[in-house]
């Protein structure tokens, strides 16, 4: 497997390729996450582990591009883990179309389990009720976001209400 890692903190490249590497896995590792694209281009990954918080160009933002480039037909898709800093991080996790997440501190039991999950197309979601929406319901075919509820029944969400003035 070729796991594409887009990080700037060398504790995470040691944590995620410990964990993640055997003997016929291979790594790209990213400092800026300005190069993913480019690095996507000349060889697909069959798996992105992206730092959240990451230079110049962290995991939201480069996840989202990705997103938005399958969407416009120019990158295959590629499934993303996403390392978080904290629980209120997920939401970005989830409005950007990564496929899973882990929150920081790292180990290896959770990275095998994510990456085992997501490389074979489902999902792995830390912090979460079971009967949340899954992983990327939230983005629609073209790239749009919006809210599951929207999508459930067609209609516009309960929590929002028509605004009368005056």
């Amino acid at each position: 497997m070729h796991i594409l890692l887009a990080t700037d903190a060398d504790w995470i490249v040691d944590e995620v390729t410990n964990a993640l590497g055997g003997s016929d896995d291979t790594f790209t590792v990213c400092r800026d996450g300005r190069v993913v694209t480019d690095q996507v281009k000349e060889r697909t990954p069959d798996l992105a582990v992206f730092d959240l918080q990451a230079g110049s160009m962290g995991g939201m933002a480069v996840t989202m591009s990705l997103r938005l480039d399958e969407s416009a037909g120019a990158l295959p898709h590629v499934p993303v883990i996403m390392l978080l800093d904290r629980d209120a991080d997920i939401h970005l996790a989830r409005r950007c179309g990564a496929e899973g997440w882990l929150v920081k501190p790292l180990d290896a039991l959770r990275l095998k389990r994510a990456a085992k999950a997501v490389a074979a197309g489902g999902a792995y979601t830390e912090g979460l009720p079971e009967d949340a929406a899954p992983v990327g319901s939230m983005i629609g075919e073209a790239g749009d976001v919006h809210d599951r509820d929207e999508e459930a029944d067609g209609a516009e969400s309960s929590e929002e209400e028509p605004a009368n003035a005056g």
